[in-house]
């Protein structure tokens, strides 16, 4: 018999072909949240969108040329710029309505609570006489 280590997050991001993805991290807290964190430099708050709909996480936005540059004033371009578009399939044992972000120097941290039957508790056992 053979034992495979079970890995909930095989299946968690769903990458799209071509185009600017930015760089996520996912991780676990000690508190039993899941938590992703995008980099998006040069992208402002109000270019970014977060969507939960029917158990996926979407991230959405654009990040646009500087407006003091003009197109033809460059002579290398080596940064991504254009939009983007990032979707995660949540696990079961996320609480979609309890989803919650926030954007600060460039960073997007989304926080993923898990429901509360889902996370670990201790029971205790009596001992018999």
């Amino acid at each position: 018999m053979t034992i495979t280590r079970f890995d909930p997050f095989r299946e968690f991001a769903i990458l799209p072909r071509g185009g600017w993805v930015p760089p996520v991290d996912i991780f676990e807290t000690a508190g039993h949240d899941l938590v992703i964190k995008a980099e998006l430099p040069d992208v402002g708050r109000e270019d970014v969108e977060v969507m939960v709909e029917n158990n996926v996480l979407t991230l959405k936005g654009e990040k646009k040329l500087p407006d003091d540059v003009k197109e033809e004033q460059f002579r290398r371009v080596e940064r991504d710029y254009g939009t983007f578009s990032r979707s995660f399939t949540l696990p079961t044992f996320v609480d979609a309505a309890k989803v919650s972000a926030e954007f600060k120097n460039g960073v997007l941290t989304i926080r993923l609570p898990y429901r509360e039957e889902a996370k670990p508790r201790t029971i205790n056992v009596e001992v018999a006489a």
